[in-house]
C-alpha cells in the first residue's frame, strides 16, 4: 500500500481552489497540463465513479478507496490470466496434469505424482484440482 501522503500531494496536485476536494473541471484543467484532452463528461464520470458522498467532488478519503480498488482490480486481472496460463483449457481448475505441463513450459521437470502433492496443499475442498479461489489463496 502507498502512503498516504503520496495520495495526498497527488490530489493536492488537482485541487486548484484549496478547498482539499478537486472538481470536475479541476480534474479536466490538470489533465490539460500534461497535454492531454479530457472532456468535461468524462471528467464528471471519473469524479463520480470516486465520489462516496454525493458531494460531486473527490476527498482524500474517496481518493485513496478508489486507489486501493483499482489497484486490487489489477491484482485480481494479473492473478486470473495466470491461472489461465496453468489450467487446462475448459476446465476452470489447475489439475496435476495442466500444473505439469506448465512448469515443463518453465524448464521444471515434475511428476504428475509431484504436482497431485503441490496441489493438495492448496485444495481447500479437496477434490485434487485447484479452482480459482484456491490459486488465489495459493498466490496470496
Amino acid at each position: 500500500m502507498i502512503n498516504c501522503s503520496i495520495y495526498e500531494r497527488i490530489l493536492k496536485r488537482f485541487d486548484e481552489d484549496g478547498d482539499g476536494k478537486p472538481s470536475p473541471s479541476e480534474l479536466r484543467r490538470c489533465v490539460e497540463t500534461i497535454g492531454e484532452v479530457l472532456l468535461m463528461e468524462e471528467a464528471q464520470e471519473v469524479v463520480e465513479s470516486m465520489d462516496s458522498d454525493g458531494d460531486g467532488l473527490v476527498g482524500l478519503e474517496e481518493f485513496v478507496g478508489w486507489m486501493e480498488r483499482e489497484g486490487e482490480e489489477r491484482k485480481m486481472e494479473a492473478l486470473r490470466e495466470a491461472f489461465r496460463m496453468y489450467e487446462t483449457e475448459g476446465s476452470e481448475c489447475i489439475t496435476p496434469k495442466s500444473l505439469k505441463r506448465m512448469l515443463s513450459r518453465l524448464g521444471e521437470s515434475r511428476s504428475v505424482e509431484d504436482c497431485s502433492v503441490m496441489i493438495r496443499q492448496f485444495d481447500v475442498n479437496g477434490d485434487g484440482v485447484l479452482s480459482f479461489d484456491e490459486f488465489k489463496l495459493m498466490m496470496l
